[in-house]
């Protein structure tokens, strides 16, 4: 493994985000009943942290140093 695994601000760009879709998604799953919608949002928000990733790992931020 790379001595900069995970400590790139394209990783914790990503991993913020995706953390933000857990979140949502859990409290979407507490309410009685479930609400579906803000599941999804939070399922999409999952989806939008891979896509953020990407983009500045294109930018050059996913190496230390920046």
């Amino acid at each position: 493994m790379s001595d900069n695994h995970g400590n790139t601000p394209a990783a914790w760009a990503a991993v913020a985000i995706a953390m933000l879709g857990f979140v949502v998604s859990g409290i979407g799953l507490m309410f009685n009943p479930v609400d579906m919608t803000i599941f999804w949002i939070g399922v999409a928000l999952g989806v939008v942290s891979l896509v953020v990733f990407v983009v500045m790992a294109r930018m050059g931020l996913n190496r230390s140093g920046h």
